[in-house]
């Protein structure tokens, strides 16, 4: 595992943020971390990557102690925070270059590499002008290319996306798809939950400073249950009968009952054919399939947090 914490605690005060999680990254993998907002989602990150020192624990980013090597921690990783950390008075190739130069890679090299990432970022039109008249999703492309300049095994990325539209936010989701192609662990805190569906190998849910769940999204989502069948009727009297008939949870404000479904199309006519036996007709049939949404409010109201 290229990330480990064991007993992670973090508090301030009398309140404590992290209480005893524990995790693990496995290499050339996206894990992405969610939770409500107050769950300590940023907390660990910025413990992870040396901003913040932990109250106890067991730390470890590619082999190196967190707490005592903080150093070493530092030449594997790279950090983007929530907003983009780039220099609007500078070009996007200047900004590049100027990290370049900090991390020692020369002037020739530092060029070389603006000019990789720009072409692997598609800012190559845009390299030459000011970075303040970039759109939202330019910048997070160029903040994302600033924190590649020295390769870094790890990425820490919170909230990547935040207040992008949803084409800039593909792009992004895109551009991280091909940073793991490449071999780079992608450790990711969102509040987008279909972000995490589609890009996470593994994810965790945080509540009250605890780990909720883990697992893959698929996972968690059969916590919630698998599929169901909603099937609307036109009156509370045909909904009485298809529940006496097939059971299942009844919404009688709506008038639709829900039935587990093994989501065949072989069973939904089977759940049709039963209706008609009993002499009635849904006036709609729906398939519901579990999304994170659902593991995600099924998981904070049983921890008690708001979400």
């Amino acid at each position: 595992m290229i990330v480990e914490a064991t007993g992670l605690r973090k508090a301030y005060g009398s309140t404590a943020v992290l209480d005893g999680m524990d995790l693990e990254v496995a290499e050339g993998s996206v894990f992405a971390l969610l939770g409500p907002n107050g769950a300590g989602k940023t907390t660990v990150v910025r413990i992870l990557s040396t901003l913040t020192r932990p109250d106890g624990g067991e730390l470890r980013v590619a082999g190196f102690d967190v707490v005592r090597e903080p150093a070493k921690v530092r030449g594997v990783i790279s950090l983007t925070g929530q907003y983009a950390a780039v220099d609007d008075e500078q070009t996007g190739r200047e900004n590049l270059v100027m990290v370049g130069r900090l991390m020692h890679l020369g002037r020739s090299g530092a060029k070389a590499r603006a000019a990789e990432l720009l072409e692997r970022f598609d800012l190559v039109d845009a390299a030459d002008r000011r970075v303040k008249t970039y759109s939202g999703g330019m910048r997070r492309r160029l903040d994302l290319g600033m924190s590649l300049v020295a390769a870094p095994r790890v990425i820490f990325l919170d909230e990547p996306t935040t207040g992008l539209d949803p084409a800039s936010r593909t792009t992004m989701w895109d551009a991280i798809r091909d940073l793991v192609r490449t071999g780079t662990t992608i450790f990711l805190t969102t509040q987008y939950l279909e972000e995490a569906d589609r890009l996470a190998d593994r994810i965790m849910v945080l509540g009250k400073g605890k780990v909720a769940a883990h697992g893959t999204a698929d996972d968690l989502k059969a916590r919630v249950g698998g599929e169901r069948l909603d099937l609307r009727f036109a009156s509370a009297a045909d909904l009485d009968v298809a529940a006496t008939r097939l059971g299942g949870f009844t919404d009688r404000e709506r008038l639709v009952l829900s039935v587990p479904s093994d989501g065949t199309a072989a069973h939904v006519h089977s759940v049709l054919d039963d209706l008609r036996a009993a002499a009635v007709v849904p006036a709609r049939v729906s398939s519901h399939r579990p999304t994170l949404d659902d593991v995600f409010l099924a998981l904070t109201a049983r921890e008690g947090v708001p979400a």
